[in-house]
């Protein structure tokens, strides 16, 4: 089934008579989740000056050239000695300047911290129902929309968007309503009764309890995206597949069912 349009896939048991499902509006929400903002590099820590015996040792002295060495006046030719000619005195050196006051910058880490991320959902049960199937994570297809798997027996959860058990938004999961020869599992969410459990398990992690809130069609041409890929407030499960009329002029159904279903 394809939200919004289809293309052509196979599934394990009969080939889809609908394009895969997909969903438009997945591809304007995979562009936001792509776009990081950069940080700053942390300031340089200031370094303090070597102490005064490390810089006196740092002058080197050449051991054949003595400092000042006594030196024998040279002899005059009546025999008196040569008076040596007068030192002119170095002035004294004068003292250096005190440095300046070093302020005390603050240093921040230039890394936002770690944020965790909630683990990936691997698979998903309707009770009621004969939906029991593994979940892989999907993207967006060349066209901007959310992909579906093929196979009729497998569901597809947005990676691009939160995942089941998230603080916040709608994590979403979608998968086939039929074959070309018989429905698929997906095909009893349209008849799904308020407060079915719904059931994620969840990689490394406890699997989630669901409990269904709601059941709607939205029609394909009329699909808000917005509100089924949402990023922020309460968090939700959707979990989605077509129905409706099949409409032979579009190859694909007219609506999209969707459940909504809200942590125990």
């Amino acid at each position: 089934m394809k939200a919004g349009h289809m293309e052509t896939g196979t599934t394990t048991a009969g080939e889809s008579r609908r394009r895969s499902s997909v969903f438009p509006g997945a591809g304007v929400l995979l562009a936001g989740a792509l776009a990081l903002s950069s940080c700053a590099a942390a300031p340089s820590q200031p370094v303090p000056p070597p102490p005064a015996n490390q810089a006196a040792a740092a002058q080197p002295v050449n051991p054949a050239q003595p400092v000042n060495p006594a030196q024998p006046a040279p002899a005059q030719p009546d025999g008196s000695a040569q008076s040596a000619p007068a030192r002119a005195e170095s002035p004294a050196p004068a003292a250096p300047a005190s440095p300046a006051a070093i302020p005390n910058i603050p240093v921040r880490p230039a890394a936002p911290a770690a944020v965790s991320a909630a683990p990936a959902p691997v698979s998903l049960s309707v009770a009621g129902t004969p939906i029991n199937m593994p979940v892989v994570p999907v993207g967006v297809s060349g066209g901007g929309a959310m992909e579906i798997p093929d196979a009729f027996d497998l569901a597809g959860w947005y990676r691009f968007g939160p995942a089941p058990g998230a603080a916040a938004g709608t994590a979403v999961i979608a998968g086939h309503i039929d074959t070309k020869s018989d429905n698929a599992p997906f095909s009893a969410l349209k008849s799904v009764a308020a407060g079915t459990l719904v059931q994620v398990g969840r990689e490394g992690a406890p699997a989630l309890n669901y409990r269904v809130v709601s059941v709607e069609l939205m029609a394909k041409d009329r699909f808000d995206g917005s509100s089924v890929f949402r990023r922020s407030g309460p968090h939700e499960l959707k979990v989605i597949t077509c129905g409706g009329k099949w409409l032979d002029e579009r190859m694909d159904y007219s609506d999209n069912v969707i459940v909504t279903a809200v942590l125990e």
